[in-house]
């Protein structure tokens, strides 16, 4: 059984979608839900999943030894980021080299970095005047936005189109696609390293 950890900031509808695509797996669990925010809707999201959640604040993130422990106890194999806005921390991605995955709401290498998360990145793209916009899905290192690319998916961007809208079709592709990648990279990690 592959056990992954969900880090996330906000409402958590991404985190809810890949603990539902996994809720009757044999071979992928998310065991645990770890956020940033104690107000966080995540929070409520997992409790309706019945899945265990923590809670630590940024200078816990930034030193990471306790959720590294809470990784390693709960034998934690990979870490999803699913709209989580702290950087991860080098102890952190020392832990899990090449076991933390993002997705981001823009076609990287555009539209990355810090301070361009959710809505911003929506604005951004549509004050450029993109035609087209997606989703990026990447492995995490030590800068924001810039670990390799695993997959990107993108939708097409018309001149009526507000960030409202390119938000709802940019979240189309993150359900549609997110779970589905994140078994792909799970399904070769176990062939390659057994279960």
């Amino acid at each position: 059984m592959i056990k992954l950890a969900i880090f996330a900031s906000g409402s958590g509808s991404n985190a809810e979608n890949i603990a539902l695509h996994f809720k009757d797996s044999s071979e992928i669990e998310v065991s645990i839900i770890i956020s940033n925010k104690k107000d966080a809707y995540v929070l409520e999201r997992a409790q309706k999943l019945n899945i265990p959640a923590y809670t630590y604040n940024k200078k816990e993130f930034d030193e990471s030894d306790q959720i590294i422990a809470l990784l390693k106890e709960k034998k934690i194999d990979f870490i999803i980021l699913a709209g989580f806005l702290l950087k991860i921390s080098p102890k952190l991605i020392n832990a899990y080299p090449n076991r933390i995955i993002n997705i981001h709401p823009a076609l990287l290498p555009k539209f990355g970095g810090k301070g361009m998360y959710g809505d911003f990145v929506h604005k951004a793209v549509v004050e450029a005047k993109e035609s087209e916009s997606g989703i990026t899905i990447h492995y995490v290192n030590e800068n924001y936005d810039e670990g390799a690319i695993i997959f990107q998916s993108k939708c097409e961007i018309t001149g009526q189109d507000t960030f409202s809208d390119v938000a709802n079709k940019v979240h189309k592709l993150e359900y549609e696609h997110f779970p589905k990648i994140i078994a792909e990279i799970l399904k070769k990690y176990s062939e390659k390293f057994g279960d």
